[in-house]
């Protein structure tokens, strides 16, 4: 089941891999709920998922009006085709399925990023759906992921400014300085701090969560690169008596420049996960500071993510006792995340 604190609703998945929660049923039931003239915003990098698909054109007939943006390179070719008229097989069920939509008059853009439009969001109302989950057969049911929803006025404003960008083709470094970072918000008592890439540099906001860390850091994170900063925050960290934990996608914490390296080196516990027996990536995003704060979203800790990816992030919890307000909700929600990391560590993880 997956955990609601207020206006706030928390799913690890999938639970095809022993997770608590499937990650199709809220994306089918976020889309789902959208009704008769009501506008249906979607800004995702892949879809491949026929179920998620067949949602998404059940409500443009209904009469909700949809806009979708995703990236284009999983609807390419690698070279021109001798026959464009033959399936070439690799992504063409991308291909099928974005013909289909068109063909249901949804309203489909390709991005105008020439880096990798990466984000992972629907906004209907005053809702918000994001995560670290892409509307894939294999985003869905094999690799490990989160999806957060919020219901809040603010937030949505925030990710409708975002995709109003989208929509105009600021895309990655032609979108920075257009804008002034997110506000911090209260939903359900809990502080929510909304964060978008390359605009608001995520990396820079995770460090100096990092840096305020008294006891102990968890992660999960598909792909980190030492080109990130967060790596010597971590390290920097543990040097001053935090604990971390670090779980890692098994063949990208492998590669000459992930920052699994630096991290061992350090002392910092880092085990691998994923890639092996049914189970596909590790694909979180996911932080966990003094069980009080916890970071969700598409953001990988790459220089790529911060600098010209489109990206985001949100931050769940507040680590100023000034600041607190439902202290126990956000502790809950900042625990469960642990508890998912810890459970990825002990059923699947190896030592790196």
């Amino acid at each position: 089941m997956p955990l609601v604190e207020g206006d706030i609703k928390i799913h690890y998945g999938p639970a095809e891999q022993g997770a608590p929660d499937s990650l199709v049923d809220p994306i089918v039931d976020f889309i789902d709920r959208a009704r008769r003239r009501q506008r249906l915003m979607i800004a995702v990098q892949e879809i491949d998922h026929e179920d998620i698909a067949q949602a998404i054109m059940r409500a443009r007939i209904r009469g909700v009006s949809v806009d979708l943006v995703i990236e284009q390179s999983y609807l390419l070719t690698k070279s021109p085709a001798a026959d464009p008229f033959k399936p070439t097989g690799l992504h063409e069920v991308n291909r099928t399925l974005f013909n289909a939509m068109l063909r249901s008059t949804v309203d489909v853009k390709c991005d105008f990023n020439s880096k990798i439009f990466h984000q992972k969001f629907m906004i209907l109302g005053n809702r918000v759906l994001t995560g670290s989950t892409n509307f894939t057969e294999t985003g869905v049911r094999k690799n490990l992921n989160h999806i957060v929803e919020i219901n809040s006025a603010s937030v949505a404003n925030a990710y409708k400014k975002e995709f109003a960008e989208i929509r105009k083709g600021n895309f990655g470094r032609n979108s920075i300085d257009r804008d002034e970072k997110p506000r911090e918000v209260s939903v359900s008592g809990i502080r929510v701090k909304p964060l978008f890439a390359p605009d608001h540099s995520p990396e820079m906001e995770i460090m100096k969560q990092i840096l305020k860390a008294r006891r102990r850091i968890d992660i999960a994170v598909f792909t980190f690169s030492q080109s990130s900063g967060i790596d010597d925050a971590l390290i920097a960290a543990s040097n001053n008596g935090v604990t971390v934990t670090a779980v890692l996608d098994d063949r990208q914490a492998n590669q000459s420049w992930a920052a699994s390296h630096g991290l061992s080196a350090a002392g910092i516990a880092v085990t691998v996960a994923g890639n092996r027996g049914g189970l596909g990536k590790l694909h979180h995003k996911l932080m966990t500071i003094d069980d009080e704060v916890a970071i969700f979203g598409s953001f990988n800790y790459t220089g790529p993510a911060n600098n010209s990816n489109d990206e985001n992030i949100v931050i769940v919890g507040d680590l100023e006792e000034s600041n607190s307000g439902n202290r126990a909700a956000q502790r809950r929600i900042a625990k469960s995340a642990r508890q998912e990391i810890d459970r990825i560590s002990q059923e699947f993880g190896r030592a790196f």
